[in-house]
């Protein structure tokens, strides 16, 4: 393809629909009455709502100029560092709307749910596997639920070993949610940075681990995109003084099919169902956080759990060690029955493979980008890359100019300011479902964009010029929102 794929284009204004409200306008045809008129309680014929009067019409073109606005994975690279933006294959969408599923409800009886008891089952499992952990809940609503839900198990643990701890290790590459999570808990956040190769030391850990310490969040790939080389030798030390090992598996796309966590001495971890299990990220809906854990940790995961017998599948709700419940009923369904169908799509392979082009796509943006972009960590990187705007501050052109500049070119911004420990990150994760192709076009998109930051950096700075909406004055919208609507 010839030329950027950015374009202004034929782009709608579109007013609030209370503006385009005429009355007595209606979009819908009201069946004819075959029921006796009946006359209504007098508190119940108040004036109704203040909703708007339009043709179904504008109703249809109200929404679909609106989705025109929208960007999303459907319509091109979504390059967001740390959040797995990938393309999920709509076969898993069909399974999780068929009505068996959709019309399931939790509080039928567990000899009329044996389907989706059967389903939810089979998915612990297959995640433990994927682990190499023992148990599984599937309780937790989402990824920060899901580390919740660890801490607490943790929490639990030492609690019934009769002494309580104070503090949890958590490292400058941790992800942000790790110290709330600890937080929550009542824990004390211990903050240790990673070497000069962007990963922990064993030295490092060793000393701050004490016998207060209940143990360390370690995220891995961590938010560098780098694998944590020492986590082996780092859990020994921590399993020495007593304490336990949290991983967080926010970045599992990376590694699933390759590193079995629980043989390197991780107690438990969580997953992002809706990152690296297909389900749509970012939509607004549910997402599912669930956790493992080592055998020892098993009874104090949330109940009921679900347990397989020559009769079936049933509820084990005698469980006198657990946390309790993480979530009103057994957690997202829908999510779950997206997860289980592209695991069984997938298989072992598919899996590993998945892993390996995310691994490989990100470093070869990595070594294109290179010498364009100051290279934060020049080492092999695993599911991202991490770049800084160092090169073009002498033109006084930001990370934040160049990501606005891009969408000139058609491509979604990648993470930018994240991680925190790389000033002016520029963090891009390609994920494994890009084609060389789209990668090549957004390489090159950036390394236009970092040209004309040297050459023409006033049009970089006033980027974007081609969207809708051009270059917020986010100092007003912060202190003076726009509410209306």
């Amino acid at each position: 393809m010839s030329g950027k794929i950015g374009t202004g284009g034929l782009i709608f204004n579109e007013p609030l629909m209370w503006e385009k409200s005429r009355e007595g306008r209606c979009g819908i045809s009201i069946p004819t009455q075959d029921v006796p008129e009946a006359t209504m309680d007098a508190a119940l014929t108040n004036e109704g709502p203040d909703l708007p009067q339009v043709s179904e019409l504008d109703v249809v073109r109200h929404y679909t100029r609106l989705s025109q606005w929208n960007f999303g994975v459907d319509s091109g690279m979504y390059p967001l560092g740390s959040c797995t933006m990938k393309y999920n294959p709509k076969t898993n969408e069909v399974q999780a709307a068929r009505p068996g599923f959709t019309g399931a409800h939790p509080m039928v009886s567990q000899e009329l749910s044996q389907g989706a008891m059967e389903l939810m089952y089979n998915l612990e499992q297959e995640l433990a596997e994927i682990t190499g952990m023992d148990a599984v809940t599937l309780q937790p609503a989402a990824g920060a639920h899901g580390e919740l839900t660890g801490m607490l198990v943790i929490h639990g643990f030492h609690a019934k070993n009769g002494k309580q701890r104070s503090k949890i290790i958590i490292p400058d590459t941790a992800h942000g949610t790790n110290p709330a999570s600890a937080s929550l808990c009542g824990y004390k956040s211990i903050n240790i940075k990673s070497n000069e190769n962007g990963i922990l030391t064993p030295e490092a850990v060793a000393a701050v681990m004490d016998e207060d310490t209940a143990g360390i969040m370690i995220t891995n790939p961590n938010t560098l995109g780098l694998f944590e080389e020492n986590v082996k030798e780092i859990a020994d030390i921590v399993h020495w003084k007593g304490g336990l090992v949290y991983g967080d598996g926010a970045n599992l796309n990376a590694i699933m099919g390759i590193v079995k966590l629980g043989k390197i001495g991780i107690d438990v971890v969580h997953f992002n169902m809706h990152k690296t299990f297909a389900t749509p990220h970012g939509g607004g809906g549910p997402g599912s956080g669930p956790i493992a854990v080592v055998k020892e940790l098993e009874p104090f995961l949330p109940s009921p759990r679900i347990k397989k017998s020559d009769k079936g599948f049933s509820w084990v709700f005698d469980c006198p060690d657990t946390i309790g419940r993480m979530l009103t009923f057994h957690g997202h369904f829908g999510v779950m029955v997206r997860a289980y169908s592209y695991l069984r799509s997938m298989g072992p392979d598919g899996l590993k493979n998945a892993s390996s082009y995310a691994v490989l796509n990100a470093n070869y943006i990595k070594e294109k980008l290179r010498d364009t972009l100051e290279l934060a960590y020049d080492r092999p990187c695993m599911h991202e890359c991490v770049f800084s705007d160092k090169k073009q501050q002498a033109h006084h052109v930001s990370t934040l100019d160049m990501a606005k500049r891009l969408m000139d070119y058609g491509f979604h911004p990648p993470t930018i300011y994240f991680p925190l420990v790389v000033p002016g990150a520029i963090m891009i994760e390609p994920t494994e479902t890009e084609s060389k192709e789209t990668i090549d076009e957004f390489i090159d998109a950036f390394k236009a964009v970092a040209l004309e930051a040297e050459e023409t950096p006033d049009l970089v700075r006033s980027a974007p010029h081609l969207p809708k909406v051009k270059r917020l004055d986010e100092v007003s919208a912060a202190r003076k929102p726009c509410l209306r609507g």
